[in-house]
């Protein structure tokens, strides 16, 4: 009987740790911000976050596939220290209309190389752009991260409406209704970065306080069987 609570204690502290860890695992995504724009928007930034998920291996490249059924127009690459960017560009099979004329070429991809992104650490990859497409409701990047052992991990999977997030989920922007004046750029003022922010950190909180409360219920609980198991002991008996 001695060692009962021992075992018991050693299982749920397990089960606490394994809450933990997925908690940490689950929020290693590659990821797209903002994560909405109006269609239609003009002179805009977006930024691919690329976390490393990995304890024993570096990232060493990344590469992001723009769609060309929806393009994004005017792409430009922000110099990033320790990194190359190698930019192709694709010929549409419909050129689009602008007040400046049509389109006949777009990004299709961009790679970077020659940087490391170490354990434990991320790198933010911003990429600006001159006009979205007003003709979706979405832009899906699919992303490949390569590791320095050799693995890539394929952000390529797309949800269906109403569906769970799936394991290896491509980064995504929703596009929403056009801006009120046209012309107006719509990148995100800066009280709202403020508030995306503060909802970002709050989300992050909230987790972090749900996973807590978790790890205390299930040291409670391992703590209650110890005193029902030493309750039942002869010599916690009381005289």
């Amino acid at each position: 009987m001695s060692t009962t609570p021992r075992r018991v204690g050693a299982v749920l502290t397990l089960a606490a740790v394994g809450l933990l860890a997925t908690a940490g695992v689950a929020s290693a995504h590659v990821t797209v911000h903002p994560e909405s724009y109006a269609k239609g928007a003009t002179d805009g930034v977006l930024t691919f976050r690329v976390p490393n998920e990995e304890d024993s291996a570096s990232t060493t490249e990344v590469q992001v596939f723009l769609p060309t059924d929806h393009p994004v127009l005017g792409v430009l690459v922000s110099p990033r220290d320790g990194w190359t960017a190698k930019v192709t560009t694709t010929k549409l099979k419909t050129p689009v209309k602008t007040d400046d004329g049509s389109i006949t070429d777009a990004v299709s991809e961009i790679t970077w190389t020659g940087g490391k992104i170490t354990a434990g650490h991320y790198e933010d990859f911003d990429v600006a752009f001159g006009q979205l497409p007003d003709d979706t409701d979405q832009l899906t990047f699919k992303t490949l991260q390569t590791y320095s052992d050799g693995r890539t991990v394929r952000w390529i999977e797309e949800a269906a409406q109403g569906d769970e997030e799936p394991e290896n989920p491509a980064p995504a922007v929703k596009l929403t209704a056009k801006a009120a004046e046209a012309g107006t750029a719509v990148a995100p003022s800066a009280s709202a970065k403020s508030t995306e922010s503060t909802a970002s950190g709050s989300d992050s909180t909230a987790r972090g306080l749900g996973v807590a409360g978790l790890v205390v219920g299930v040291l409670g609980l391992a703590a209650a069987v110890f005193a029902v198991v030493r309750g039942r002991t002869p010599g916690a008996r009381a005289e």
